[in-house]
């Protein structure tokens, strides 16, 4: 099982001239090996760009993406290292959802896909990420 971070999805449901190539290789090379999955927090981030849950779910569906529940252990993983993110002088705004998404991983012995690898190498290094070369 691979979960697939929001960046990821959204480069390929916004055709991000970009980072769409990038991200539909590197989501089919996971799929080719493993389920693909996101957590609760990657599927709220997701829905900011569709109008009702049944877009959302059709585009998950049509990915092959399944939704996996966040374990209570990745949920307290999560506020300590977002502590230690707050405590070494961490932005509070727009950041913890990321601490979920790496708890996560590392909980569930998964890699995480993702371009923004900063955080989750800092604070998670023994989630194994799927990123490009450049970050």
């Amino acid at each position: 099982m691979t979960l697939v971070d929001t960046n990821v999805l959204l480069d390929l449901v916004t055709d991000d001239s970009d980072w769409f190539d990038w991200s539909r290789q590197a989501v089919e090379t996971a799929a080719a090996s493993e389920p693909l999955c996101v957590n609760a927090i990657i599927y709220a981030e997701l829905s900011v760009r569709y109008d009702s849950v049944a877009t959302v779910d059709e585009f998950l569906e049509s990915a092959g993406v399944e939704i996996v529940d966040i374990p209570r252990h990745a949920a307290f993983l999560a506020a300590k290292a977002f502590g230690d993110y707050r405590a070494a002088g961490g932005a509070m705004a727009g950041v913890l959802s990321d601490f979920f998404i790496g708890a996560h991983a590392l909980v569930l012995g998964v890699p995480l896909l993702t371009r923004d690898v900063r955080r989750y190498r800092t604070y998670f290094p023994k989630t194994r990420l799927i990123a490009p070369r450049l970050n």
